[in-house]
């Protein structure tokens, strides 16, 4: 058997890796503000949470306001399973985001944990209006999630 067939590959995976794939590697640990740096630009993310019917991992819209997570979602249900129903009592969440690009092989992710508070209120959501975390189906109301870290890490893995 040739080394090539007696190599195991993931699903999916091509024979021969990228272009960068033969690069040394390093990965980083990244510390809570250089964290808070890479989620300043906002984008795509994903909330993570346990709901009614087991774990769940959701995309959303994220933009980082006055040091904590703001989060734009469009599905109701996460409404329904983030809500308590005690005064004060706020379910604990993960956010979690990345740029990733494979043919390099480099990236970076951040996982922030922390209680997800709903704004409810138009004088909470007033600072976060027209910032990208609008819906983007105008018939779906928007809802948003501030999320205050109390656990933020992340690691990058880069060229050495």
């Amino acid at each position: 058997m040739p080394d090539d067939e007696a190599r195991p590959r993931s699903p999916g995976s091509s024979a021969s890796p990228g272009s960068g794939a033969s690069a040394r590697r390093v990965l980083e640990r990244l510390g809570a503000a250089e964290c808070m740096e890479l989620l300043a630009t906002g984008g795509l993310g994903r909330l993570i949470y346990t709901g009614r019917d087991g774990p769940s991992a959701l995309p959303v819209m994220y933009q980082i306001h006055e040091g904590s997570i703001v989060l734009g979602t469009w599905d109701p249900l996460v409404d329904e399973d983030l809500r308590t129903g005690i005064a004060h009592a706020e379910y604990q969440v993960a956010v979690e985001a990345d740029q990733i690009n494979p043919e390099a092989r480099e990236g970076w992710f951040v996982l922030a944990k922390g209680a997800a508070h709903h704004l409810d209120t138009e004088a909470e959501r007033a600072p976060i209006i027209d910032t990208g975390l609008e819906p983007w189906i105008q018939e779906i109301p928007a809802h948003f999630i501030r999320v205050n870290p109390t656990s933020i890490k992340g690691n990058r893995a880069r060229r050495a």
